[in-house]
């Protein structure tokens, strides 16, 4: 009965991101339109500079990882920026839930939309510009995939966090973490080419080391003996870090009054 409880707690969330993308166009826009547009763009980019089979799979991974995480983080951060910018976060919030269930629903509805978007775009770049994901291995796309849902989970975590501390103004949040992702992570290109002190933070990011896994089955060399591990590592620290962050920005915001102006 109690897991049955929290299954239902669970479904309100996703339900509600769910009805966000039934309803609002915008929405469904940032998951479909705009990373078909991406891959498109860039992949008449590589068609254009005429590059090989390798490097075209290069940059496409890269495009094709920045719209998986963008798409699930993207639920995440909705589920309370929506109840911001619609003033019912404090009725949300006094409802029998917690952040677990917040965050679990979510990241379920991202889960889908992304892995939606994962196949799509894989299989596009395969008939459009000749990309096909590692032949006989069925294991590799699966664990990228997983790491590329970690760390948007982590994104989309921490502009919950930055919500409940700012407000609606925190949806900047939503694209400047992923605009720095694609500086440091070297998602268009190797991260070697950056100056010294940015590859030390590339080094810190687990796309950097997702990215440098994947690549690796297409003749690329990591930039470390277990980029998996290490990236799964990362990641799992951060997800920590920002569900801490997350629970701080919450309990603050009830004791200073924040949760009350942010609703009606």
């Amino acid at each position: 009965m109690r897991l049955q409880t929290h299954l239902i707690r669970i479904n309100a969330f996703f339900f509600k991101i769910r009805l966000i993308t039934k309803k609002r166009l915008f929405h469904i826009f940032e998951i479909l339109f705009w990373p078909a547009t991406a891959l498109l763009s860039v992949g008449l980019l590589t068609r254009f500079l005429s590059l090989s089979e390798d490097m075209i799979a290069f940059v496409l991974i890269g495009v094709i990882a920045l719209s998986v995480v963008q798409v699930a983080q993207l639920d995440i951060s909705y589920v309370i920026l929506y109840s911001v910018w619609n003033k019912s976060l404090k009725q949300e919030m006094a409802a029998p839930v917690g952040i677990p269930h917040l965050i679990t629903g979510s990241s379920l509805m991202g889960i889908i939309h992304s892995a939606l978007i994962f196949a799509a775009l894989s299989i596009f770049s395969r008939y459009a510009f000749g990309f096909r994901l590692p032949r006989g291995d069925f294991l590799c796309p699966v664990l990228f995939y997983g790491g590329l849902v970690l760390t948007a989970v982590s994104v989309g975590v921490t502009v919950c966090a930055l919500s409940f501390r700012f407000g609606g103004r925190s949806h900047v949040g939503a694209t400047s973490i992923v605009s720095l992702l694609i500086l440091l992570s070297g998602i268009y290109y190797p991260v070697d080419v950056l100056p010294r002190p940015l590859q030390v933070l590339s080094a810190w990011i687990p796309l950097t080391h997702f990215l440098e896994y994947f690549r690796s089955f297409y003749g690329f060399e990591a930039g470390s003996r277990s980029p998996l591990l290490y990236g799964y590592l990362l990641a799992l620290l951060y997800l920590g870090l920002s569900l801490a962050a997350l629970f701080r920005a919450l309990n603050r915001a009830k004791q200073t009054g924040v949760l009350l102006k942010m609703s009606e």
